[in-house]
């Protein structure tokens, strides 16, 4: 299987371009080539295909194999990679995914895309949507109680479920011990994303994110945009924020009034290659 390793600030997946390759098993393969001893090394496996309803189509799957709706980063480096690699001429594109349909706009150097805007679309804010197991209709600053620590979540849907958490002391956080316990709570029957935030002013926020089904990764697009989201909600930030991931950084926008969010960053490709898929290791 051929293959392309690429990044956004350090939130890294293999791609695959199913233009040329066939795969029949995403999710057995997500988990071979995620794997950083036996296989390549990634947070996931993303799919470049072609489209019905937009230029191209993306699908995603996580380190555990699991499918994902939606990867913020994800989405900047399919947008490097079509453009890059010829499979389309414009700096405008759309690319289908599992959460719909979303606009990018390509900033290119030297013939190469090297930032990308997407217009990642509605935040969705109703719990039961999210998922969040809750009678109210919004969970904003909502208490939940995880081994006798108390914390409060804002849920935020992009696409994928997202709670994001407010500490004093983000770098420091044992997020290895904390992170899996918010991601399988029963307040959350799909698991959840979980971003932990430190708001450093009106205009700045330092995130980590656990990623449902990867742990741990250095960003997490559509988090940054749920952080944001949730921020502007609870009255800690103005509506343009540079969200500062272990990555680097993202910049986000919600515009309220037609209630879209935009996020930039760039994209990298690291390397390509072809890797067996028969044998004792793919397993």
């Amino acid at each position: 299987m051929k293959f392309t390793k690429m990044h956004g600030i350090g939130n890294d997946y293999v791609y695959v371009n199913c233009f040329e390759e066939k795969i029949d098993d995403p999710n057995r393969i997500a988990k071979f080539v995620s794997d950083r001893h036996f296989g390549i090394g990634a947070d996931g496996l993303i799919l470049i295909q072609p489209s019905n309803t937009a230029d191209f189509r993306m699908e995603m799957y996580n380190a555990d194999g699991s499918q994902g709706a939606m990867c913020g980063n994800g989405i900047r480096c399919v947008a490097k990679y079509v453009y890059d690699h010829h499979l389309t001429d414009k700096e405008q594109i759309t690319i289908e995914t599992k959460s719909g349909v979303k606009s990018l706009d390509l900033t290119v150097e030297n013939k190469k895309a090297v930032q990308i805007r997407v217009n990642m679309g509605a935040p969705d804010l109703t719990a039961k949507n999210i998922p969040i197991q809750t009678e109210k209709e919004q969970a904003v600053g909502m208490p939940i109680e995880i081994e006798g620590e108390r914390y409060q979540i804002t849920g935020v849907s992009m696409g994928n479920p997202h709670a994001v958490v407010y500490l004093d002391d983000v770098k420091g956080f044992d997020i290895e011990k904390w992170g899996p316990k918010f991601e399988n709570h029963p307040l959350f029957p799909d698991r959840i994303n979980t971003e932990f935030c430190k708001i450093l002013d009106r205009e700045t926020i330092q995130m980590r994110v656990w990623e449902r089904g990867s742990g741990e990764t250095l960003a997490c697009g559509t988090g940054a945009c749920a952080a944001t989201v949730s921020s502007i909600l609870n009255g800690y930030t103005d509506t343009q924020v540079t969200v500062k991931l272990l990555g680097g950084d993202l910049k986000v926008f919600w515009d309220k009034d037609a209630d879209q969010v935009y996020m930039t960053g760039p994209a990298v490709e690291v390397f390509s290659g072809n890797i067996e898929l028969q044998g004792g290791n793919y397993v």
